[in-house]
């Protein structure tokens, strides 16, 4: 298929697109350099086709998300990529998606900041089959979600509404998002507002859109990408000086709060995709960091032993050691830990597989770590 790579209106790149695999399978002229994706390599001048393969395969259904190869089959597709390419690689994160060659196609007729689109994709991805099962309709923002657990974009009173799942044995991530959001709001750390709701007798997690038509995400995966390396340079270093040389607001501030975050509630699973930076789709101005979203996988949620070391990401290994990189902790309000402990049980009471000792767990070992921050913070430690 041959097309035209967008960003909104501003035609960036020829491409063609493989229709078996879903791959990028040739690169054609360049239109406007200034608009590629963050973090394409070139080669003599040319986009590098595997690194614009990586970008376009990270923006697909990952083949770990849960219940996907019988979605897959439902909808009679051979892999993700080639989902994502059915509906124009058009996402809710960014402005980018594919205008095939002779449709002649407008971003404001086929975004879906602005239109409707079908809830036929969604609905097979949560393992349901759509009332008219032989006409079903591939336009849809969840061919381009990211993540493991089963999602959804739904639209509500009309704002496009995120709707995540849980995972065994506890079920627990939608309850570990309220418990972040509510941390957050306390010490006011610039964050996506997350609410419980129950489908079917399991807990979901709902969050609206934080990108606007005018804005869109760029991950932190893409940021790493956008300059070499040094040997010398940590991750951690390597991010700092990415976010310097493009000139981004406020990077070692918004990571000083995302790790103080991830310490409190134990998160073992911060990685580059699950944060990053917001920028203005006409500009390209960057805004700043985007709003901490997406901290499900925190609060020992898999583990039997409550307050036991479990991994970090992602520039160290070790909660202890990730809390050391943060710079400045003088935003840290103490008096917001009066009352997390209560207020962490209450939310995790709403589930029916987290029994009391456990609840009690979470919050006493929240509120513990809560108290270790700001020992941090004195310089006690």
């Amino acid at each position: 298929m041959e097309c035209t790579l967008m960003h909104k209106n501003v035609p960036v790149l020829g491409l063609e697109i493989d229709a078996e695999l879903g791959n990028i399978s040739k690169i054609g002229d360049i239109f406007d350099e200034r608009h590629l994706p963050v973090g394409t390599e070139m080669n003599a001048g040319k986009p590098n086709r595997k690194s614009l393969n990586d970008w376009w395969t990270g923006r697909s259904i990952p083949a770990s998300r849960d219940g996907i190869k019988g979605a897959l089959q439902s909808l009679g597709e051979y892999n993700t990529s080639v989902l994502a390419a059915k509906s124009y690689g058009l996402s809710l994160s960014d402005q980018y998606w594919l205008s095939p060659k002779g449709m002649g196609l407008k971003w404001e007729e086929v975004n879906f900041f602005q239109n409707d689109f079908s809830k036929d994709v969604g609905e097979i991805l949560f393992g349901k089959v759509p009332e008219d099962k032989d006409n079903i309709s591939l336009v849809s923002p969840d061919n381009t979600s990211d993540g493991w657990l089963r999602k959804k974009w739904i639209i509500a009173e009309g704002k496009r509404i995120l709707m995540k799942g849980a995972s065994n044995p506890f079920q627990q991530e939608p309850f570990n998002e309220a418990v972040a959001s509510a941390i957050m709001r306390r010490l006011k750390i610039a964050h996506v507002e997350y609410t419980l709701t129950f489908e079917g007798g399991k807990p979901y997690s709902l969050c609206e859109n934080f990108v606007t038509p005018d804005t869109e995400l760029v991950p932190a995966w893409r940021i790493l990408k956008s300059h070499k390396k040094d040997n010398r340079d940590s991750h951690y270093t390597h991010f700092l000086r990415c976010g310097e040389k493009l000139e981004i607001p406020g990077v070692r501030e918004a990571i000083d709060k995302m790790l103080t975050l991830d310490y409190i509630i134990a998160n073992e699973d911060r990685h580059y995709n699950n944060f990053g930076f917001i920028r203005n789709a006409d500009t390209l101005e960057w805004k700043g960091f985007a709003p901490v979203f997406d901290s499900g996988t925190s609060l020992w949620y898999n583990n039997l032993f409550v307050g036991s070391a479990v991994e970090s990401k992602p520039f160290r290994n070790s909660h202890d050691e990730q809390i050391k990189l943060v710079s400045d902790l003088s935003w840290y309000d103490s008096g917001a830990q009066g009352g997390i402990r209560e207020e962490c049980a209450e939310i995790l009471a709403h589930s029916d597989l987290i029994d009391a000792e456990r609840r009690e767990k979470i919050a006493e070992a929240v509120a513990l770590r809560c108290k270790r921050i700001e020992h941090i913070r004195l310089g006690d430690e």
